[in-house]
């Protein structure tokens, strides 16, 4: 075999039609050896001589897409100095574009002998890990271009692969729970529909089913365990391993491209799947294990802010560049729209505090390409001083985690809300607005993965995880869920009309609030998980979307009403705002009201002491169409009917009346008692003073035209 001296970048494997170049970083390697693997279990070594900087690289002539590979890595095992260096142990390309194959667990992968982890194991971990696949970089984009939605348009649904497409009537068995399902025109169809303009996907990193889950007959479902940062989870693929499935994940952006909807990418930068010093050996630690990981004092262990066993090493060079390098990757050559980086403060932590100034931060903001896709944070860890909500950079949205606990216990019934409720929805500015961040840096979530499905949120006064194996004792404890007065499935038909009443409460008020909307999979259809709040390992029906049948009915469904309600919002830029209400009139327009008004149900303005009333519950909101203060994208002016927000959450119906010199006439489009958003020609009408009874827990939309 030819071996020539190649290049030390790009790092990974990079085939450019007649060749391969090989590049990996360690500094603690005395020597590594390339590994070709073939289809009969034997491999051809190759020793990388050349070395730049720590990298040591070769070019192989002839090695073609589809040659499976390792590295085995010779050097010091001194976990006191926290060096775990072990040749027998085949090692994933950290870059690689592809993996094929699945962990097969037992001592063979694990760098220590089984109740004894200060041994050295050096059993051979080929026949037993996945390997790294050299791909083909070329794919016919055709005339793919970014949708580029701006976030005031922009409407999220998070979703997983094999969750949203497993069950699917319209798809083909072979496609159900892959990327290539993903792209299938029944599932784009419903999500157009809906009015979704981005697809947030749960990880899709190449990532590992966990040892212990596997030998409880349970798997890593949610994905949160990633051990490839540039290659697409392999089991999503529906036609093979070898590269196909980076193949198909192309294939599916583009199609989801042409339709429209953004491509957004949950990612894992935060820890990797070898978790702690008992954990298996299967890349970065026998690579480089001080420089990719977080170690603790004693370098044996470490130092974990993530509850997954290490954290990776936010100060190192290395790291940073192999964060980059994937973020890059997957917007230049995958095509993605954007990310939401899962506990985003451990990405703050260079030493230990969240550190908002941190070289990660740095190198987003000049990046020419990061910076101008989507960037989301989840902004909390488990570590000191974690729960970060509003103290990203500028450039950065955020899960919004305040909005959801306030909405959740508004409509549950909770004492002392209503103030909270008006801040989270206008746009949090108490959160975004002093750094110069505008309403949009806001994601509301009512549901996410993590957590309830919005049926379950109101179904259930507890958790019910037995199933996960855990005693009960995994996932959150205080949920801010309601079941409406009877714990899980019921026949009931008051607790029924409840249940359905309080979802479509949750709807509306996440589409009719200022920032950005994200919707779970499923909730569309009131999907349940049981009561499941923590389904991670729940890779069945526990966790799947149950679509309904190929022309099953949808009118006076919570389908049919989420689609209404995220029609209203985008019919009206009242509802998603470019900037924060200034609670005075707009100058340069002839309207006197102010941008936005808060009445009592009486139709009188609200006073401190009535937003401090502990049993407040019930409010009315005036948001003047003719009064938004930002230009459109041609400078002109934009103008937009009025609303009146009407809300009760007490238990008790009460009248409403409508307040007196805000507009004479209006139409309720929306009364969450009733199944069904009103037509706007044949809205019922009311007229400045009236009296409209809402009934417990509900809300209502009036609307006065232009």
């Amino acid at each position: 075999m030819q071996v020539w001296p190649g290049q030390a970048y790009p790092l990974g494997a990079t085939y450019d039609g007649a060749g391969t170049n090989f590049a990996v970083f360690s500094e603690a390697a005395d020597r590594i050896e390339l590994c070709l693997l073939h289809d009969d279990g034997s491999e051809t070594a190759v020793e990388l001589r050349e070395t730049d900087a720590f990298v040591r690289h070769a070019y192989l002539p002839g090695v073609m897409p589809g040659q499976r590979y390792g590295f085995r890595v010779h050097g010091p095992y001194a976990p006191e100095r926290g060096l775990r260096c072990n040749s027998a142990k085949l090692l994933l390309d950290p870059y690689a574009r592809a993996v094929a194959g699945a962990v097969e667990w037992g001592e063979a992968v694990y760098g220590y002998h089984f109740g004894r982890p200060d041994s050295r194991n050096d059993l051979d971990s080929a026949p037993h890990t996945m390997t790294s696949v050299v791909v083909n970089p070329y794919f016919d984009w055709g005339d793919d271009r970014p949708p580029r939605t701006d976030y005031h348009r922009t409407v999220i649904y998070e979703a997983h692969v094999k969750g949203l497409t497993m069950l699917h009537p319209g798809l083909p068995d072979e496609l159900r729970g892959t990327y290539a399902g993903l792209a299938h025109p029944s599932v784009i169809g419903h999500l157009r529909e809906l009015g979704v303009t981005a697809l947030e996907l749960m990880p899709v990193h190449q990532f590992v089913n966990d040892h212990r889950l596997s030998d409880a007959g349970l798997g890593n479902y949610w994905g949160y365990n990633t051990i490839g940062f540039f290659a697409p989870h392999n089991a999503y693929a529906s036609w093979g391993d070898r590269g196909q499935q980076v193949l198909e994940f192309k294939s599916a952006v583009r199609a989801l491209h042409q339709a429209g909807i953004e491509v957004i990418l949950d990612v894992v930068y935060n820890h990797t799947a070898e978790g702690n010093h008992l954990g298996p050996t299967l890349s970065f630690r026998g690579l480089d294990n001080p420089s990719y990981y977080r170690l603790s004092a004693d370098r044996r262990y470490y130092t974990d802010t993530t509850g997954t066993g290490n954290s990776l090493l936010m100060r190192s060079p290395h790291v940073l560049q192999l964060i980059m390098d994937s973020l890059r990757y997957w917007v230049t050559e995958m095509h993605v729209d954007g990310f939401r980086f899962d506990l985003a403060a451990t990405l703050a932590r260079q030493f230990h505090e969240v550190d908002r100034l941190s070289s990660f931060f740095d190198l987003v903001q000049q990046d020419p390409v990061v910076s101008q896709v989507k960037l989301i944070a989840e902004p909390w860890d488990v570590g000191e001083g974690g729960y970060q909500v509003g103290n990203f950079p500028p450039l950065w949205t955020e899960w919004n985690g305040k909005y959801r606990d306030t909405v959740r216990d508004l409509w549950r019934g909770e004492p002392r809300t209503l103030a909270e409720f008006a801040s989270r929805l206008t746009g949090s500015s108490d959160l975004y607005q002093d750094d110069g961040r505008r309403p949009l840096a806001s994601v509301n979530f009512v549901t996410c993965h993590d957590g309830f499905t919005l049926h379950d949120l109101v179904s259930y006064n507890g958790k019910h995880n037995e199933a996960n194996g855990e005693g009960n004792r995994d996932g959150e404890s205080h949920n801010r869920s309601w079941n409406c007065g009877a714990e899980g499935e019921t026949d009931d038909p008051a607790v029924l009309e409840l249940r359905a009443r309080q979802m479509r409460n949750f709807i509306a008020t996440l589409m009719l609030s200022q920032g950005v909307p994200m919707l779970s999979h499923g909730d569309e259809f009131a999907r349940t998980q049981g009561g499941n709040n923590n389904a991670y390992c729940q890779d069945n029906e526990v966790s799947w979307v149950r679509w309904p049948e190929p022309g099953a009915e949808t009118d006076g469904t919570l389908l049919a009403f989420t689609r209404a309600m995220v029609g209203l919002r985008r019919d009206h830029p009242v509802f998603r705002r470019r900037r924060f209400f200034h609670g005075r009139p707009v100058e340069g327009t002839h309207d006197e009201l102010t941008d936005i008004a808060w009445f009592t149900p009486e139709g009188v303005e609200m006073t401190a002491r009535d937003w401090q009333a502990a049993q407040a519950r019930a409010l009315t909101v005036f948001l003047n169409g003719n009064a938004i203060s930002e230009p459109g994208p041609r400078g002109e002016r934009i103008a937009d009917d009025s609303f009146l927000l009407m809300v009760n959450a007490s238990a008790e119906s009460r009248e409403f009346v409508v307040p007196d010199d805000h507009g004479d006439n209006w139409q309720v489009l929306v009364d969450t008692a009733k199944a069904e958003v009103a037509a706007e020609y044949e809205a019922p009408k009311v007229s400045a003073g009236e009296r409209l009874p809402l009934l417990g827990r509900s809300l209502a939309v009036l609307r006065r035209p232009a």
